[in-house]
């Protein structure tokens, strides 16, 4: 059995923010985030809509893009770092919004490589025949967990949520690689400044961002090179690459590093910032109308832990369902 991505949807909250409308306090500018990073905008949940209400709203959309039913899902598992609550899991959540009374519901904690992780566990079950089908989100509300008069970093992040669907199928299509790695001894260049075992509340962000930086261009690159070797291919043979949508110029420098068509390169984080676990299936959704006329695209994160990884998927228009 392959692990086939099926369908694709999205959430994002009512309030957009364009930078012109940040605080006048943040001693900021429309040109000076849109040059540093390339962001022109992000969206903010309100009070009444959490990560749960997101990811729920981004799961229908990818169920009805994939045209099944809640009833057809066995697994649900959530890449997030602003869960809504401590416990329980926000999947389990999203489990009984659908209506789902089987299978299982999990969180996995890997900050902007929450997606990649997650896909990475989803596939090793659907290969071994524990799950047939899949629901893997990335949701976020980090605006709650960063510093609005921290110019250095507020500026970066929103919030949001994509969800595919994963189904087990007798294909050759479908994940064909997925590789994760970390690197704890990097901890303190990207984390919160508290947590519920330590300060009993959440903290806010804290970035090192010049070695955040330094190290997911080294990463994302590796990985990639790694990703084309372990499958004999060449950068040509990537019909379509969606990174980690942190910052243009990491984006660029990969880009410019790796060789590959700046046409191949799905970038949306002018539109919604960077979102964390949620930026890959934001962008996949972006682009879901284009993915099944593609062969080859290839997924890069790096996050906090520092963590990183990279998945390999194959499509066709005739995969199954389409």
């Amino acid at each position: 059995m392959n692990s086939v991505l099926i369908g694709f949807g999205a959430s994002l909250p009512k309030k957009r923010i364009l930078n012109t409308e940040l605080s006048p306090d943040l001693n900021t500018s429309d040109e000076w985030i849109t040059r540093r990073t390339g962001i022109k905008q992000r969206y903010i949940a309100s009070e009444s809509e959490t990560t749960s209400s997101l990811a729920v709203e981004a799961a229908k959309n990818a169920l009805k893009h994939a045209k099944i039913s809640a009833d057809d899902i066995d697994l649900v598992v959530v890449a997030t770092v602003t869960g809504d609550y401590t416990f329980p899991a926000t999947a389990t959540i999203v489990q009984r919004e659908l209506g789902i009374k089987h299978g299982a519901a999990f969180d996995i904690s890997a900050a902007c490589s929450g997606f990649v992780y997650a896909l990475d566990i989803v596939d090793s079950y659907i290969k071994t025949g524990k799950f047939k089908c899949a629901l893997i989100i990335g949701a976020e509300t980090f605006s709650r967990i960063v510093d609005w008069k921290d110019r250095s970093t507020c500026v970066l992040f929103g919030d949001g949520a994509g969800a595919v669907v994963v189904q087990a199928q007798e294909t050759s299509l479908g994940v064909q690689y997925c590789k994760i790695r970390s690197a704890g001894e990097f901890i303190d260049s990207l984390k919160t400044s508290g947590g519920i075992s330590t300060t009993q509340t959440s903290g806010v962000t804290m970035m090192e961002g010049r070695e955040v930086f330094r190290f997911a261009i080294e990463k994302m690159n590796e990985a990639l090179q790694q990703l084309l070797l372990d499958n004999n291919l060449s950068v040509e043979d990537i019909d379509l690459l969606v990174p980690h949508q942190a910052n243009s110029r990491i984006i660029d420098k990969i880009i410019e590093e790796s060789g590959i068509t700046k046409e191949k390169v799905v970038v949306t984080l002018n539109k919604h910032a960077n979102t964390s676990a949620a930026s890959i299936p934001l962008a996949l959704n972006e682009v879901k109308d284009e993915l099944f006329k593609k062969k080859n695209v290839v997924l890069l994160s790096m996050g906090a832990g520092f963590t990183w990884g990279a998945a390999l998927i194959k499509f066709s228009n005739n995969i199954s369902g389409r």
